[in-house]
């Protein structure tokens, strides 16, 4: 039996959602998948993890993955202690930074504790099980990554006072699209600290460029909904312009956009923390996406994969 979690990929609102205003994510149809076998009579976690992963990234984020597993078994009142738990991993969602593979997998373990506790939950159940795993890597996660790897499509997610505003939508169609990794990992809390001076530093710059990302989100939710994929290639490139002028790009990002936008992707923008990290191009048709994923490759790109937003 499949227990998908997705990975994700932001359109829309890299740092600026930490300012309440809302952001667009798409989740990708690559995915996490997991079995768990319960074990009368053993007692502590066992398994593989068989994630395809970039080089090193298993090693770094061991501790975190091991903190994340006992956080979901804990909430979801599964015993590790007087019995055996064996955790396998899979799927084709290969693990690297920004692609929400922490999420993908505590959403993936959460249905698979689920069916071997013969337990049938609902997808908000498996959601909050999969947000309980995410604080192992995350302290306190924004719920973006657990909520696009548990129901898929595209998510509409907004900070408030109280609790975040999510809206999940399903595409009218499919797209073919293109991500690609610099090789580079940023720190998200030193960036974000980074753009938190910046704007503390000058207000009414920082305040110009919210005016601009509102009225670009809106019409991006509106690109989205009707799958005009030629005006949301448009608002991706423009959002990218937006993360150059507050300084979370970089050469390596630039310089991957560039390649993708020449080779024919109607859209190409940096994806999640910036400074590194990964970029995604829009490349409707098979044939668009083969040949953009070839100009990443040729441009430099530390690795490059071809998915789908569904």
């Amino acid at each position: 039996m499949s227990h998908k979690g997705y990975g994700k990929l932001i359109l829309f609102g890299e740092h600026f959602v930490v300012y309440k205003v809302p952001a667009l994510v798409a989740a990708v149809t690559d995915y996490t998948d997991c079995e768990v076998k319960l074990i009368p009579g053993g007692s502590g976690i066992s398994g593989e993890d068989n994630r395809p992963a970039v080089p090193g990234y298993k090693v770094e984020k061991k501790e975190e993955h091991e903190e994340a597993v006992k956080l979901v078994l804990t909430h979801m009142g599964c015993d590790f202690l007087s019995q055996g738990v064996e955790v396998t991993y899979s799927g084709n969602l290969t693990a690297v930074s920004g692609i929400g593979a922490s999420a993908a997998a505590t959403v993936s373990l959460a249905r698979a504790v689920a069916t071997a506790q013969g337990k049938t939950l609902t997808e908000e159940q498996i959601n909050q099980a999969g947000y309980e795993g995410e604080k192992g890597y995350h302290g306190t996660p924004s719920g973006i990554d657990n909520t696009a790897a548990t129901y898929g499509g595209v998510l509409r997610f907004q900070r408030t006072e109280g609790d975040p505003s999510f809206v999940t939508k399903k595409l009218k169609t499919p797209v073919e699209v293109v991500y690609a990794s610099t090789g580079i990992t940023a720190s998200t809390s030193k960036v974000v600290a980074d753009v938190r001076s910046k704007k503390e530093a000058d207000e009414a710059w920082f305040a110009g460029l919210i005016g601009k990302y509102e009225q670009l989100v809106a019409k991006g939710e509106t690109a989205l909904d009707a799958a005009d994929w030629p005006e949301l290639g448009q608002l991706l490139n423009e959002n990218h312009t937006l993360c150059q002028e507050l300084t979370v790009s970089c050469k390596e990002l630039d310089t991957l956009v560039d390649a993708a936008r020449a080779a024919g992707a109607i859209g190409a923008k940096m994806s999640g923390t910036g400074r590194g990290g990964l970029m995604l191009a829009l490349t409707p048709g098979k044939e668009s996406q083969d040949r953009v994923a070839e100009a990443l490759l040729k441009a430099g790109a530390a690795q490059v994969w071809k998915t789908t937003f569904a």
